[in-house]
């Protein structure tokens, strides 16, 4: 893709518009859990306001229904915000409130605008065109930094860029160019790893992958529903040859066949857990699978929310070779299906 990337945009003295994706879960504390998708947005941020622009973050937050609901409000985000992007942030209690120019007007240099959950009008999800004309409304330039929004179809991801200048993020370019890495020119042996749950979602990649792949090595609960099913595929998939108790888990043999073969690949790509990685003992398929893919000098990547948490939760975000922030973008992206946050920024 020919993307149009912000370090082409003329910022100086302009009001941009960067969408993130801020959806993260939050502790019992209410402290942010998934800080990697907050940091993502950090270097553009930082670059937007080297060039002089002046910032507003505009983000989806849970699934409030369209209407404003204060456990969806992300102004509880402040703080941790603050602190992973290293700026302060004033929040704005409505993504479309009349003010907003005039805020952004009298921002300091390190300072930046947070809006109001998006979600908590309707007419984002259904990319009503006046709802994004008047979000664009206080700004001259648009950037996207939410790559795993990018499959949606929505006012805040692609009806706004058709509105202003509009440019990919820093981060939002490392998806694309790691992601067609994987999908169009993968170093050989290539090796696609992909478990979870719901295989009629995961059937098109796998497909995929059938196509410019060596093995693709299917575990977790579409590993079940794909034998249960009767699912026919060619040699280069590998199912489970035993299962832990309740097949709750991939079993030691599968391990070491798995193992075998992640220790000769050149490209690796992870989307989804072995098992149900978050009990013991089920999470020991994923963990081996993990530490097999550290172990290989493969070029890898992993992306989705739980593919995350299994890198958090093993203190291994720094020992694969790119995170993505998609899980159902980045599924997408990688089975060539149709990608309007993406679309919209290309030449």
């Amino acid at each position: 893709m020919n993307l149009r990337k912000v370090q082409d945009a003329d910022l100086n003295e302009k009001k941009v518009l960067v969408r993130v994706d801020f959806n993260v879960s939050l502790d019992e504390s209410g402290n942010v859990k998934e800080e990697f998708k907050i940091a993502a947005a950090k270097e553009t941020v930082e670059y937007i306001l080297s060039q002089g622009g002046k910032v507003a973050l505009v983000s989806h937050f849970g699934r409030p229904g369209g209407q404003a609901k204060e456990e969806f409000s992300l102004e509880q985000l402040v703080n941790d915000a603050e602190r992973i992007l290293g700026v302060k942030i004033k929040f704005v209690s409505d993504c479309l409130d009349e003010n907003i120019a005039r805020e952004l007007e009298d921002l300091q240099d390190d300072e930046i605008l947070l809006l109001e959950n998006v979600r908590f009008y309707a007419e984002e999800e259904s990319n009503n065109s006046e709802f994004s004309k008047k979000m664009a409304t206080p700004f001259d330039v648009f950037v996207s930094e939410a790559f795993s929004v990018c499959h949606r179809d929505q006012s805040s991801v692609s009806g706004v860029a058709k509105v202003l200048p509009s440019f990919a993020g820093l981060w939002l370019q490392k998806e694309v160019k790691n992601l067609e890495k994987l999908r169009n020119n993968p170093e050989y042996p290539a090796v696609a790893i992909i478990g979870g749950a719901k295989i009629e979602t995961k059937l098109p990649l796998i497909r995929k992958f059938e196509e410019n792949y060596d093995h693709i090595l299917v575990g977790g609960k579409i590993a079940n529903e794909a034998i249960d099913q009767k699912i026919e595929f060619g040699e280069k998939v590998i199912l489970p040859v035993d299962f832990a108790q309740d097949r709750f888990d991939i079993g030691s043999e599968t391990i070491e066949n798995f193992e075998k073969i992640i220790s000769g690949a050149r490209t690796i790509v992870w989307n989804g857990p072995m098992g149900k990685f978050e009990e013991k003992p089920y999470n020991t398929g994923t963990k081996k699978i993990l530490q097999a893919i550290i172990e290989s000098e493969a070029f890898s990547v992993m992306g989705g929310g739980e593919s995350v948490q299994i890198l958090e939760e093993n203190g291994a975000m720094d020992k694969i070779s790119f995170v993505s922030t998609g899980g159902g973008a980045m599924l997408d992206f990688l089975s060539s299906q149709s990608m309007p946050g993406l679309d919209v920024l290309n030449d």
